[in-house]
């Protein structure tokens, strides 16, 4: 059954060969569901854990796919409640499509980020200089000045891990981890980031940067190692979060 109200105009949506993200063609999968469904604007999905056992996948691939539909309107998600139908797709040939997001998803990104910045933290701590440790404590400092001002907090952030990166004296490490950080402005990542970002995540996070920090000027690869990698899985965790 196609989902269709009257003075509702559903989401113009475009079928791409190109969409081969997995929690784009999750969405599609979603978005499918929706239609066949008889849910109305306003309706509730189901539950994440219903979504997820149903298409065979986990809650966060789940997540990423509702963000992206959010995204392209045509759910809400109500942080404490669900997500809930705003307009039904349009049906492209038969079927639901989603314009392709550039960019991977935010939990796929963290995964990377979480293996490769973990080792790139432990290169760091042997291999770096008293003019490296100035660069990554004055970004350091930064977050600290700005824990108030999110924008300028998530900037100086980013700035802490280029600068961890830079101080390998690796050029490759130093591409990759710039690479991956500004992924962290694509909309899906942003939309994410506008769920779960909140005044005590940052505070955790400078805790987990001043961790890092200690380790790297204590030359204490593992240490580093170990402290990049719970600061990650820490996001990953925050972001995991239920929103209902």
């Amino acid at each position: 059954m196609e989902l269709m109200t009257p003075g509702v105009q559903g989401t113009e949506l475009v079928d791409d060969v190109n969409v081969d993200r997995a929690y784009l063609r999750l969405a599609n999968q979603i978005g499918e569901l929706l239609t066949k469904s008889g849910l109305k604007p306003g309706d509730r999905l189901p539950s994440e854990r219903a979504l997820a056992d149903q298409f065979e996948v986990s809650r966060t691939s789940v997540r990423e796919a509702i963000i992206a539909m959010e995204l392209h309107g045509i759910v809400e998600v109500r942080g404490g409640s669900g997500a809930y139908l705003v307009q039904p797709p349009v049906r492209v040939y038969g079927t639901t499509a989603f314009m392709p997001e550039s960019g991977p998803g935010p939990f796929e990104l963290l995964r990377a980020r979480c293996l490769i910045e973990s080792e790139v933290a432990f290169v760091a701590a042997e291999t770096r200089k008293d003019s490296d440790l100035d660069r990554i404590f004055e970004a350091l400092a930064d977050m600290r000045l700005y824990i108030d001002d999110k924008a300028a907090n998530i900037a100086a952030d980013r700035r802490f891990h280029v600068c961890i990166a830079d101080a390998t004296g690796n050029s490759v490490l130093l591409q990759m981890v710039t690479a991956m950080c500004n992924q962290t402005k694509s909309p899906v990542w942003n939309k994410m980031d506008q769920h779960f970002h909140s005044a005590d995540m940052r505070e955790a996070s400078q805790h987990d940067h001043q961790l890092i920090f200690d380790a790297l000027l204590a030359r204490d690869p593992f240490a580093a190692r170990a402290a990049m990698r719970a600061h990650l899985e820490r996001v990953i965790k925050v972001f995991s979060q239920s929103w209902r």
